[in-house]
Order: structure tokens, then sequence, then C-alpha cells
């Protein structure tokens, strides 16, 4: 691995920005009148998030390249530099900042359902890459999210043969089991041909794989990665290497209050640790602490403040 030229090396995330608009209601959903609930207008995007946790978690050096519309630009463009994060913002001339509403039960698992409009957070394409956002960068982390458009997953390719030629290791986290049928599974491992780690939802891994057992599932998809950490929520996390389960990481307990981004915090704190040297495991509980951390607040992003690390 290798950081390239213009010193110690960095995290560079490419991903989306967006905007949440966080609704957590307080009893059941009543269709065509009022239900009563919380309702918060914040920064969000799962590659932004990701960004943002990893700062928080003592990463030094963190960039964020993504896609934003002009309306709320200098929004995001901020709130990126108060997290502690080095925004590299395409602003599209037409499409606005993508949105998504996310509909939070306020029951005990705290779960959400999202309604997604991308809007300008899928418009990234290879003209927004040069070989120079690689300076001074050991890990590129990519949002699955850019997969779900064309011109998106002409930048993952792009991007991971970038950071093939420059030794620069390469991370994705699949973002969306939904998407992901979509997509089709095929398509999608071919996509990712050349990445170093995956880090699927519980869900995704048995999709990936086509298994119900989520360790068999993680150990099958570690023959195609060489490292895999499958984030499962309330269960840990579990790391696989060369087609075995190595870890299981087990969860921190916490009242839940909002499970957006939980898995964003966790990718986060991961890399971060990652880049500070610490093994894969010691990493994954690094993971499962941001993610605790995030579903005992509102929103996807840490909260203001000192760093964790």
């Amino acid at each position: 691995m290798s950081a390239g030229p213009g010193g110690p090396g960095g995290l560079l995330v490419v991903g989306d920005v967006v905007t949440d608009v966080v609704a957590r209601h307080h009893g059941p959903l009543k269709h065509g009148t009022d239900t009563s609930a919380t309702v918060r207008v914040l920064p969000g995007g799962a590659g932004a998030n990701v960004a943002c946790w990893a700062a928080h978690w003592g990463c030094s050096a963190v960039r964020l390249l993504g896609c934003v519309g002009a309306e709320s630009a200098d929004w995001h463009r901020r709130a990126l530099v108060a997290a502690g994060v080095v925004p590299q913002l395409v602003v599209h001339p037409e499409a606005p900042t993508g949105t998504v509403v996310c509909l939070v039960d306020g029951a005990a698992a705290a779960e959400r359902t999202f309604l997604s409009d991308s809007g300008a957070s899928v418009r990234l394409s290879p003209a927004d890459w040069s070989a120079a956002v690689l300076d001074g960068i050991a890990h590129v982390h990519l949002s699955g999210y850019l997969l779900f458009s064309p011109s998106g997953r002409d930048l993952v390719v792009t991007a991971v043969a970038s950071a093939r030629a420059r030794g620069v290791r390469v991370s994705c986290d699949p973002a969306s089991a939904g998407f992901l049928r979509e997509l089709g599974v095929g398509r999608f491992l071919s996509l990712l041909d050349g990445v170093d780690v995956l880090l699927p939802s519980e869900d995704e891994t048995r999709l990936l794989t086509g298994l119900t057992d989520a360790v068999a599932a993680a150990a099958k998809l570690s023959t195609l990665f060489p490292l895999v950490v499958a984030k499962r929520g309330a269960d840990g996390a579990l790391v696989a290497r060369d087609g075995a389960v190595r870890a299981r990481v087990p969860s921190f307990p916490v009242v839940p209050k909002d499970s957006t981004g939980a898995g964003d915090a966790f990718t986060g704190a991961f890399l971060a640790a990652l880049l500070a040297g610490t093994p894969a495991e010691g990493a994954a509980v690094e993971g499962c602490r941001a993610g605790a951390r995030a579903v005992a607040a509102l929103g996807g992003r840490p909260p203001a403040g000192r760093r964790e690390r």
C-alpha cells in the first residue's frame, strides 16, 4: 500500500452527499392524516457520513469527492469542514442536491424506511476524477450508491484502476440491498473486481452469496475479496478472509433512537482504525463502538466536538 506523493497517507471517500429529512414518528403511521413526529433537516449521504465518522474517529486527513446542487452546496461544504473533512464537491449546474426522507419508527428497534431522490448525488463521473486526487492518499473508499447510475459505475471502474496503479487500497460498502437486487449480483461483483475490502450488511452478504447463514455467507464472500467485514447491527460484525470467518465481534449495548447512518458510522470508524495500523479485528471493534454511538442519536453524522480517537 502506498500513500503516493504529498505526505502521510489519508483517506479519500468517493460517494453521495444528500440532505436528510429525518422524521421520527412517535406511533404507528396513520395513513391519510397526521402522525406526531420529531422532524429534522440534516446533512447526510452514505459517503459523506463515512467521511465524517472517519474524521471523528481520529483520521487526520479525510477528503470527500461528491456532487451536490447549487442550492445547498455552501451548507454541505460548511458541515463537512466543521466535521474535519476536506470537501471536494462538484456543483452540478442543473440537478438539485439529493434528498432522502427517513421515516424512523419511534419503537425500540428504531427501524427506518427511506424515500430517496438521488438528484445530483449520482451525477459523479470519470470527468470528475484525476490522478491527482490520490496524492497523499493511502486508502480509497467507494460508496455503493455510485453503482446505481451509469456515470457512477464508470467512475468506480476508473477509480479502482487508478488506485491499483498507485498501490492504494480500496474498499466498498454495497450501500443498499434493494438497489443491489436491481443492479444484479453478477454485475456488482464484476464492477468491484480489484477491491480489497468489502463492508456489506448482513442482508447484502446473503444476497451476494445466495446463502441464508450469515457466517457461511461472509466466509464465501471472502473467497472473492481479500477482506470481508460483514455488519450485523445488534449482532455485531464478522471479519472474514481466505474463505473463513476469523473473528466474531460483539456489538455494544445501547438504547436505539435512530438507526440512520449506523452502518456508515461503523465503516468510518473501521477505516480510521485500519489506517492507524489496527488489525481488521480490532478495527471492527471500533466500528461496532461507533455504530452504537450512531443509533443513540438522531441523524447519520457524529456529534460535534472532540474526536473519539
